[in-house]
């Protein structure tokens, strides 16, 4: 079974939606058992990291997901709030990844929103994939890359478009909105 996070963020029925149609069984949840018995937790979400971090605390959450042993996927904020910190809300998040999460300067326009590559495909999840590849983004803010990166991007500077570390990965693009590419991903994260 797949366990989706529940965790007051938008965008998890979507991500669920994937799934189904790539032949998966999945639940959107919150119990804490429910999480360390699935085959994989897939931790997607739109929103904003303060108000998703207090969510994760309430329910000792915060505690439970960097403990959590099997394959772990953070989309977007999820993969924000796998890392240290926060500029949104300053906001100390789980730390699985020592990355700081910063708010993309002024000098653009923000949010990045729609399709861009990415290089550096260091990962089983990337199998099949090409650097020329799109996958689809709508972020205000970005992971720096450290040792952790397994692929990056550029939109006004360069910044980490996934990250994996042990059983952790993570993808600041949303896979379950990047059409066929980002259905590959999903498949080989939940082939793992």
């Amino acid at each position: 079974m797949i366990a989706i996070v529940k965790y007051n963020a938008g965008n998890v029925k979507s991500v669920q939606n994937a799934i189904t149609r790539l032949g998966y069984e999945s639940i959107i949840t919150d119990d804490p058992e429910e999480l360390m018995n699935a085959d994989k937790v897939i931790f997607p979400g739109v929103g904003e990291a303060s108000t998703a971090m207090q969510y994760l605390k309430e329910r000792n959450l915060d505690q439970l997901i960097p403990q959590l042993k099997n394959p772990v996927l953070g989309i977007c904020l999820g993969m924000q709030l796998l890392c240290a910190h926060s500029e949104e809300g300053d906001t100390n998040c789980l730390g699985i990844f020592d990355n700081k999460v910063k708010r993309f300067p002024a000098t653009d326009i923000v949010p990045q929103m729609g399709w861009n590559n990415f290089t550096a495909l260091n990962s089983p999840i990337f199998n099949g994939l090409k650097v020329e590849d799109d996958v689809y983004f709508v972020h205000s803010f970005y992971a720096d890359i450290n040792e952790n990166t397994i692929a990056q991007s550029e939109y006004i500077l360069p910044f980490s478009a996934a990250l994996q570390k042990d059983n952790f990965y993570a993808t600041q693009f949303h896979p379950e909105k990047s059409a066929s590419v980002g259905n590959t991903i999903l498949k080989n994260f939940l082939e793992l």
